[in-house]
């Protein structure tokens, strides 16, 4: 079957299969997870999303452990938020990882074990950005991307599963990005590394559901956090701005609320960004060609623009 004939199909199914998923989703509804004492680690949650995640949480009365680089960073969340704790809520525990550590999988199960024992949600949430072109970038540039965005992630969630699996219960967030779902030009390394992470989980998915294990992908728009600001370049040298469609984003308290939300209604996925990007997403598997036109202008468009600025 060509082309049009494989867009012709998508045409006549889509309706039909997004009724019967509303319906699906409509009959499926289930009580709300209830948060108070649940254990929770997070990556990246010395700032931007990681530690509004980290304060959501933390309000929910969960026992929350601050993973991440920067311990300066995590102390000082650490005790801000011990500092408005309430009778019911917890205080935080900090957990000094890097990503790029070849142990880090061991690392995990050891603070896990001397801390509470058990991890009931994981929030896979650290991660990196980057701006370049395929032919200019370096391929040190590409492994870094995939190691800190994906690779390490996959460790992570393997030395918490086997608690996760003895407790026959758990909850796997896995902070992706819509350019895991569609990607777009100067951005292959980091679309690469979340396209990477949505099949992953996908697949973990369906084989931790009989161990009542839930797996959730969020994929949010941009976020006003500092991404972009810290996000490589072709050349593994940092991009160093903020990108206007960054400091046009959601705000990242509002986006924990979110996989909070998805959390306690033991949501699959979360795609989180305006009306026009998830018809884009649908774009992509419903008319390719159109997508692929449409990319290919971006693409010339934004190097018109750079080759301006030189």
């Amino acid at each position: 079957m060509g082309d049009l004939g494989v867009n012709a199909l998508w045409a006549v199914i889509g309706l039909p299969v997004s009724l019967i998923s509303l319906l699906y989703f409509a009959l499926s509804r289930r009580k709300n997870v209830v948060l108070q004492d649940k254990v929770v680690f997070i990556t990246g949650a010395s700032s931007g999303l990681g530690e509004a995640c980290a304060e959501a949480f933390h309000f929910c009365g969960c026992k929350v452990i601050l993973a991440g680089r920067n311990e300066h960073k995590l102390v000082e969340l650490k005790n801000r938020l011990d500092s408005k704790k309430l009778c019911h809520q917890h205080s935080p525990v900090v957990c000094v990882l890097d990503l790029e550590d070849d142990c880090i999988d061991d690392k995990v199960r050891l603070a896990i074990a001397s801390i509470w024992g058990r991890i009931d949600i994981l929030i896979n949430n650290a991660g990196m950005s980057y701006r370049g072109a395929v032919s200019e970038t370096k391929s040190d540039v590409d492994m870094k991307l995939m190691v800190v965005n994906h690779l390490g992630h996959i460790k992570i969630t393997k030395a918490i599963l086997p608690f996760m699996v003895e407790q026959k219960s758990g909850h796997i967030v896995c902070i992706s990005s819509v350019q895991g779902r569609m990607a777009i030009p100067h951005r292959s390394a980091y679309a690469a590394s979340k396209h990477a992470m949505q099949a992953y989980f996908d697949s973990l998915r369906a084989e931790v559901e009989h161990y009542g294990i839930n797996v959730c992908v969020v994929s949010p728009y941009y976020i006003r956090t500092n991404l972009s600001l810290n996000a490589l370049s072709a050349d593994g040298s940092t991009h160093g701005k903020h990108d206007q469609t960054t400091l046009n984003g959601y705000d990242p308290h509002f986006v924990a609320q979110k996989i909070v939300n998805c959390v306690q209604r033991r949501c699959d996925e979360l795609i989180l960004a305006p009306f026009y990007v998830k018809l884009a997403i649908c774009l992509r598997v419903l008319a390719p060609w159109l997508y692929f036109k449409i990319m290919a202008r971006r693409a010339k468009k934004e190097l018109s623009a750079n080759d301006k600025h030189k």
